[in-house]
């Protein structure tokens, strides 16, 4: 990923994360579910949680950062269980069609599988998300059945790691 860093999510990124967020909110919303105004009323509270959570090991929160910093995406890994975790990703508007997508996930998954000791991933995306499907398939993923993503179709994604 030419002058982008994979970082692990820190208490000094919320301002460049809220901003991130803000920025792209509309761009988001096209292809997944809104987060909504409480979202950015009580970023900060959300932030601290966040890192509370990734504390305990229960998930892993990235960021794409550009030379200067910005966050140019998201890269998180959640729900860890049993070897496992759902993979969700974002990409700032600005910074697609560069392959950010691809090697971000592909970046991902070797940490889940060193860093993390993780044995197989899941995602999903909705069913008219193009892009997402391709980022995935790119790095293994194989679909594995028809899921409802807050009232949009989608595609259920699984990954063996290690293999």
């Amino acid at each position: 990923m030419k002058n982008v860093n994979l970082t692990r999510l820190r208490d000094d990124h919320a301002a460049a994360l809220l901003t991130f967020e803000l920025e792209n909110r509309a761009y988001f919303a096209r292809s997944v579910p809104d987060r909504g105004d409480d979202y950015f009323a009580h970023f900060a509270a959300r932030h601290a949680a966040l890192l509370a959570e990734q504390e305990t090991g229960l998930c892993h929160f990235h960021l794409l950062l550009d030379e200067h910093g910005a966050v140019v995406g998201r890269v998180n890994l959640v729900d860890v269980m049993d070897g496992s975790a759902d993979l969700g990703y974002r990409i700032a508007e600005r910074a697609t069609g560069r392959g950010l997508a691809v090697a971000a996930v592909r970046e991902i998954r070797a940490r889940a599988a060193t860093e993390y000791a993780l044995t197989a991933l899941t995602a999903a995306t909705t069913t008219d998300n193009p892009a997402s499907h391709k980022v995935l398939t790119r790095n293994g993923f194989v679909p594995v059945g028809g899921i409802d993503l807050d009232g949009k179709p989608g595609t259920r994604y699984q990954l063996r790691l290690g293999q």
